[in-house]
Order: structure tokens, then C-alpha cells, then sequence
């Protein structure tokens, strides 16, 4: 049975792409239970990461199940919604205020690519490869789908992956921007984590409100007094009190959950 699985381990919650006969290709179930996952995680305060992965070892995601491409996506009715549905897991994962990293092995095409792209932290093995070969198959990338990959590496690299339809290896999409980290294949999975420790050893509160004002600036709109005035609502905080009291007195700081 195809399915996004969802385990939890302290406060690291990984979510798994499970289709391993296809190569994890996600179909419209998955995509609809991908942004229902998100939306009770981002929901949940006792989680501080989310991981994202695919089955086994040979890919992170192949693409969309073209096979139902057929009957789900045959008129324009089905592919606005097919594709709606899409968007909103990709949003669900782009909008989550919980850190999101991406363990890639394998093939990370298409629908794969689109997933890792909207992830804030993307950590591949270096056999890992990327693309989205689309223009072989006669359709184009909806535009909804294209706005993640298009905000992380630019035209420029978008238009290369798009219109070429090549397969990056993993050192050469790092250096075009679509990686976090390229590490050893058998190390991918115990970086990845260890990313995920270490962003649950800082203050609760600070990742969201990192990831909060990342995304406002990007917008371009100066900031108005009264954002000014909301970036230090840390003050305020039981985070801010701790982790300042265990610097000036050269201990680890204890922070309490949410």
C-alpha cells in the first residue's frame, strides 16, 4: 500500500514517502496525506523537526505516479485539482513553522525535487541525482509546483533543469544551489538526523521566528515599526531569559517544550 508514514522520536518527527515498487512516485493519495501529515505536525508543539525521506535506499521520490495520470488527471477539472492538491502539500510543507530537512538517497525527480525544494534544509548522498525531465513527456511544470524550486535557485538553474531536461548529480546541484549539504552515501542518514539534533538543541521558539522573518524579507516590502517592534518579542520569553542566564554563567542552557 502506497502511504506517507509518520514516526516520531523525542521531538523529531519523520515523515516517509513509502512506494518503493515505483520508487516512492507519489500518487494523489499520498500528496493529499503528505499535506494532512503537515498540517497536524505544524499543529503540534511538541515537535521541533520534521524529517522527510523516502522508503528504502534508492530514492527520495521519481517523480508523480504517472500511471494515474490517466484516469486522474485526464480533463481540466481533474489536473485543477490534481495539481491544487499538489500545491497545498508542497505549501503545507513551505508554511510549516517547525524546521524541515530533507534526506535524499537515489532519485529525487520531478515531484521528489519539488518536495526537497520547499524543505528549508536539503542533506543528499553523493550518489543522489536530480531533475525534472518533464519536457520528454509533453507536459509542462504547474506553475504552482514551480514556485518552491524557482524561490531557491533561481531562473536561471530552473530554466536549465526545464528546459533541458537534464539529471544533475548531487555535487553539481549543490553547486547550483539546490543543495544543503552532499555527503558520503552511508553517512546521509546519520547527518540528516544530526542536523535535526541540532536544530532541536536551540531555543523553541527561535527556529519559527528564524523561519518567520526569513520568508517576510524575501518579500521585499520594508518593515514597518510594528514588525520591528514584534522581532523582539523574545524579550519577553522563557527562551530568551534561560539561554542568556546559561551564557553568562558558562553552562548548556535547559529549555523547557512548549
Amino acid at each position: 500500500m502506497t502511504t506517507v508514514d509518520l514516526s516520531l522520536q523525542g521531538e523529531i518527527a519523520t515523515l516517509t514517502l513509502n512506494n518503493p515498487d515505483k520508487l516512492n512516485a507519489i500518487n494523489l493519495a499520498m500528496w493529499q496525506q503528505l499535506a494532512e501529515r503537515l498540517a497536524a505536525l505544524s499543529a503540534d508543539p511538541a515537535v521541533r523537526c520534521i524529517v522527510l525521506r523516502g522508503a528504502g535506499e534508492q530514492a527520495f521520490a521519481a517523480g508523480g505516479d504517472l500511471e494515474e495520470f490517466v484516469t486522474a488527471r485526464a480533463t481540466l477539472e481533474q489536473a485543477l485539482f490534481y495539481h491544487g492538491e499538489v500545491a497545498r502539500a508542497l505549501n503545507a510543507i513551505a508554511d510549516c513553522p517547525h524546521p524541515t530537512v530533507a534526506l535524499i538517497r537515489g532519485a529525487c525527480i520531478g515531484g521528489g525535487l519539488e518536495i526537497a525544494g520547499v524543505c528549508d534544509l536539503r542533506i543528499a548522498g553523493e550518489s543522489a541525482r536530480f531533475g525534472a525531465p518533464i519536457n520528454k513527456l509533453g507536459f509542462s511544470m504547474y506553475p504552482g509546483e514551480m514556485e518552491g524550486l524557482l524561490k531557491l535557485a533561481g531562473p536561471a538553474v530552473i530554466k536549465e533543469i526545464l528546459l533541458e531536461g537534464r539529471i544533475l548529480g548531487a555535487r553539481e546541484a549543490y553547486e547550483k544551489g539546490l543543495l544543503t549539504r552532499v555527503v558520503a552515501d552511508t553517512q546521509v542518514e546519520d547527518e540528516a538526523y544530526a542536523t535535526a539534533r541540532r536544530i532541536c538543541g536551540g531555543a523553541p521558539l527561535v527556529a519559527g521566528w528564524h523561519k518567520q522573518w526569513i520568508r517576510r524579507l524575501q518579500d521585499g516590502r520594508p518593515l514597518s515599526d510594528e514588525e520591528k517592534a514584534a522581532s523582539f518579542a523574545f524579550l519577553a520569553t522563557e527562551d530568551y531569559r534561560e539561554g542568556l542566564a546559561a551564557f553568562l554563567e558558562k553552562r548548556k542552557p535547559a529549555f523547557k517544550a512548549r
